[in-house]
């Protein structure tokens, strides 16, 4: 399986953090946050790594590389404007492939086991989510787990962790190199009931604020 990190927002919330760094390349615990990733895709067996990237993109590629120091195989999918996380995703599928692939949202910090995501995709299933309990700065949550399936609506509402797995067919909608969102595509198929969760109730953090960031960088300094 391929994974797809996904690095091209803007970080506006990180206020002059990201002035001059782009914010998966904000350091905690002395790594920049994407490179947590990088090792925890690569000890999982998921060498084959894709990044996109917009906002000071050749950063990124000038920092990572081809990921060889990992031991992983990195391409880049470069956009010229953000194009929203499904727009990002359409746009990498000629790197991707055509079997399903797991993406990682590069800034959150989290020790979601990826291994165990490798195969949680079996046919008709459009996405599988990793699902968390809902943090302070989103009490309300983003969808209900159910037996294992996704609905839209509901109560006892979960957050989406900003992990998962995808079929390329989810994008088949979405016009290669336009901007587009991803939850109506999920909302659309959990419809259909081609939506699975899991629910991770380890280590997770959205990296949303400086306060954030410093916080997590204690912490794991801190042991």
């Amino acid at each position: 399986m391929k994974a797809m990190i996904l690095a091209a927002g803007r970080g506006t919330r990180m206020a002059t953090l990201t002035d001059d760094t782009p914010k998966p390349l904000l350091k905690v615990g002395g790594k920049a946050l994407i490179v947590w990733h990088i090792e925890r895709l690569v000890a999982a067996g998921v060498k084959e790594i894709v990044i996109n990237h917009a906002y000071l993109g050749q950063q990124v590629e000038d920092t990572l590389g081809d990921g060889q120091q990992w031991d992983a195989q990195i391409t880049y999918s470069p956009e010229s404007t953000a194009l929203e996380t499904a727009g990002g995703i359409a746009n990498a599928l000629p790197l991707l492939g055509t079997d399903s692939f797991l993406v990682v949202n590069g800034d959150v910090f989290c020790d979601i086991d990826y291994m165990t995501l490798v195969t949680a995709l079996p046919k008709p299933n459009l996405a599988h989510l990793v699902m968390v309990d809902n943090p302070p700065e989103h009490p309300k949550g983003d969808f209900v787990l159910q037996a294992g399936k996704l609905k839209a609506t509901g109560e006892n509402q979960l957050t989406f962790s900003g992990v998962g797995v995808y079929s390329p067919a989810l994008f088949d909608t979405v016009v290669q190199g336009e901007a587009a969102r991803l939850a109506p595509l999920l909302t659309a198929a959990m419809a259909d009931g081609l939506v699975t969760g899991g629910h991770h109730q380890g280590v997770w953090h959205d990296i949303g604020t400086p306060e954030r960031l410093r916080e997590i960088d204690r912490q794991l300094k801190s042991g």
